[in-house]
């Protein structure tokens, strides 16, 4: 490998970011939103301690899926990381599908983040909805509300153009007011809290559980993006594959924080009937209203750093499917000066500027829609994990996980199976079966995917030259 020489080509992005950079990226991108308007619902359908050991099941399994994560990046620090892993293992086409399927996860969040923004500062700001434009799922989407998730998306997708380090920098001081909002939480707590406010313990039995488990991919999703940032940071590829471990654990115990916390502040009666149940649960904790706004803007905090986080994945991705002739060549291009993909981030960009215009029902499709894409991804990604082990077992892994002998192995087949396991609850007649909506959107998702994905040469063998194998190819079919 020649890494050295890679920060010079014109076609490479800039090595910059450093270790607490990193962690913030996959830390912040996981906590995104989702903690600030779906805690009371989890605390509803399976009790506080039923969400707590749903959320404690989630991190478990996403840590197993993290694990293989940590392996193949730190083998293979290149941008686009599952893009990376899947062309060495399965080949071209299989590196499309888990890509395509990735970067419609993220793609899905990046446009939830939009739509959530004006959702939050509706709460500082309750005159915020003025003149009405139209009706969408018999809700009323007004102007000047759609207008500050579409102008939100202009600022970040400009900050992420004028350069990774930026972002990163950004990501660093929002993820701290984060944790000081957490730790402000965890205070309230110990000193207003009541534990007989946490019961009923369990509740909605099995049914309960999963209906909080189902969720755990949209809220961990994330730690990936550290694989996908990969080439940028400017850090030993040992230490890389260990972060994203870090970050997944951190985000474990930021989840069980908060359903802690918010049973603790009231009744499970009035956590129902709250709107935003973090937010009151503060407000009640400390017996003003002003900490309740200080948890919407750690909601607001939460948004951005998921927002920046997975807009950087996701154009990560499609540069990186773009320089292997996977999409137009458009998406791959760099700003002469900036060195990021600029044309895969005003993309990304242009479908959260639209999203606020389709009104907060959106929110709930998007989040659905999404979800199933991202364990596809991790599911292959697992898949190509043990291929690996098998096929090339002397490959060079700074980062060996499972210890020497078959252990690696048992941690792949086992991320594969509970992610088959959690990619089942979404079918018809499971307990948390998708609606309408988000499957058409994931449909329409796919059938673009399809569209690309005949375009690639069938055939092409997998192994660490395969890109350079299926360039070859695409260049003789059109010369």
């Amino acid at each position: 490998m020649t890494t050295t020489h890679h920060h010079h080509t014109p076609n490479s992005l800039l090595k910059v970011l450093g270790n607490r950079d990193a962690l913030a990226l996959g830390f912040g991108a996981m906590i995104g939103f989702g903690w600030v308007v779906l805690t009371g619902g989890w605390i509803n359908d399976a009790g506080t301690l039923g969400a707590v050991t749903a959320m404690i099941a989630g991190g478990i399994i996403m840590g197993i899926v993290g694990l293989t994560y940590a392996e193949l990046t730190a083998a293979m620090p290149k941008a686009g990381g599952e893009h990376n892993f899947l062309l060495r293992a399965m080949g071209p086409r299989w590196s499309f599908v888990g890509s395509w399927a990735i970067t419609g996860g993220y793609v899905t969040i990046v446009a939830f983040e939009a739509v959530a923004l004006p959702r939050t500062a509706g709460y500082l700001f309750p005159d915020l909805s003025q003149i009405p434009l139209w009706q969408i799922a018999g809700e009323q989407v007004y102007l000047t509300w759609a207008l500050v998730g579409a102008v939100a998306a202009v600022v970040i997708t400009g900050i992420n153009i004028r350069g990774v380090k930026l972002a990163g920098v950004v990501q660093t001081f929002v993820v701290l007011f984060l944790l000081i909002v957490g730790a402000m939480l965890v205070l309230g707590s110990f000193t207003g809290g009541s534990t007989v406010h946490m019961e009923p313990f369990f509740t909605g039995g099995m049914g309960g559980f999963f209906a909080v488990l189902v969720v755990v991919p949209f809220l961990f999703v994330g730690f990936d993006v550290i694989p996908q940032s990969a080439e940028e940071v400017n850090v030993a590829p040992r230490q890389i594959g260990k972060l994203v471990v870090v970050a997944v654990i951190l985000a474990t115990i930021w989840y069980v924080m908060i359903v802690l916390t918010t049973s603790s502040s009231m009744p499970a009666a009035a956590i129902g009937q709250a709107d935003i149940a973090t937010a009151d649960a503060m407000g009640a904790l400390f017996g003003s209203d002003v900490m309740a706004k200080v948890l919407i803007a750690g909601g607001i905090a939460g948004i951005l750093t998921s927002w920046n986080s997975l807009l950087l994945g996701a154009s990560r991705l499609m540069f990186s499917m773009a320089r292997s002739g996977m999409l137009p060549a458009w998406f791959g291009r760099l700003h002469p000066k900036f060195r990021t993909p600029t044309n895969a981030l005003s993309f990304i960009g242009a479908l959260s500027f639209v999203a606020p215009f389709f009104g907060t029902q959106m929110l709930r499709w998007l989040v659905d829609s999404g979800a199933p894409s991202i364990v596809m991804a991790y599911i292959l990604v697992a898949v190509a994990f043990v291929v690996l082990r098998r096929r090339e077992p002397k490959m060079d892994r700074p980062l060996r996980v499972g210890g020497k002998g078959n252990g690696g192995v048992v941690i792949g087949v086992a991320a594969a199976a509970l992610c088959l396991g959690l990619l089942s609850l979404y079918m018809p007649g499971m307990p948390a079966a998708l609606s309408f909506e988000p499957w058409v959107l994931f449909g329409l998702w796919w059938v673009g995917g399809v569209f690309f994905y005949l375009r690639i040469p069938a055939g092409i063998a997998p192994g660490h030259d395969a890109e350079e194998r299926l360039l070859e190819r695409l260049g003789a079919r059109r010369s």
